[in-house]
């Protein structure tokens, strides 16, 4: 199994972790989306869209966005299950996950944040406060769930890992690069602490990867 990542792609790394869960072997294949590898010929034809991360097990179509990714996984490779089976904590799950994932994470990444300096012209101070804002929404919301809902124990939902500590774990470390880490947030905090002392989480860890630098930076 192929897997197309970057260290610096919180998608991967979301990807990355639940591979790491379920003890999955995989051939990395490193796009460095800071230089723009992702726009090659050769990855086009992996995906399309020139987006990582992606998976091409052999089959086809070529899988791609890493929630999709993850729910495949879970399917074929069901132990440790990463979303509950009742229908609505499912759902739950997937709604916390997608917080992170359709709501902030889309938008800091890099191809907008290109777009805000090069088309747009907005300075380093200005496109900082966008991200730092869009981190902060994301931060918001999962709290207000998390504390309020009545799900959250020692992880987002009861004490089991799902999908949606993945996606949170992506937020706070990205969040981290931008000097806008999950503080200020006790509930969020406390689970993101929590899941990065598992060695799943650790070594999926964007810093841990090939080509990373030592510490947090934009």
């Amino acid at each position: 199994m192929k897997f197309f990542s970057f260290w610096r792609s919180l998608a991967s790394f979301r990807v990355r972790t639940a591979l790491s869960l379920k003890g999955i072997e995989t051939e990395p294949v490193y796009i460095n989306i800071l230089k723009g590898e992702q726009h090659a010929s050769e990855y086009r034809k992996v995906n399309p869209q020139m987006l990582i991360p992606a998976v091409d097990d052999g089959n086809r179509p070529v899988l791609f966005q890493s929630l999709a990714i993850i729910e495949y996984l879970d399917e074929i490779h069901p132990h440790p299950p990463l979303l509950p089976r009742e229908a609505r904590a499912k759902a739950w799950v997937r709604g916390v996950a997608q917080i992170v994932a359709c709501d902030a994470h889309p938008l800091i990444v890099p191809r907008v944040r290109n777009f805000l300096e090069h088309e747009l012209k907005l300075d380093e101070a200005t496109r900082l406060k966008f991200i730092r804002h869009w981190f902060v929404e994301g931060y918001k919301a999962l709290e207000t769930h998390l504390s309020s809902d009545g799900q959250t124990s020692r992880y987002c939902f009861g004490d089991t890992l799902t999908l949606a500590d993945i996606c949170l774990v992506s937020h706070s470390v990205g969040g981290q690069f931008f000097d806008c880490g999950p503080e200020p947030y006790p509930t969020v905090a406390r689970i993101a602490e929590t899941c990065l002392k598992l060695d799943a989480f650790a070594q999926a860890h964007p810093l841990k990867q090939p080509g990373a630098p030592k510490s947090f930076r934009h």
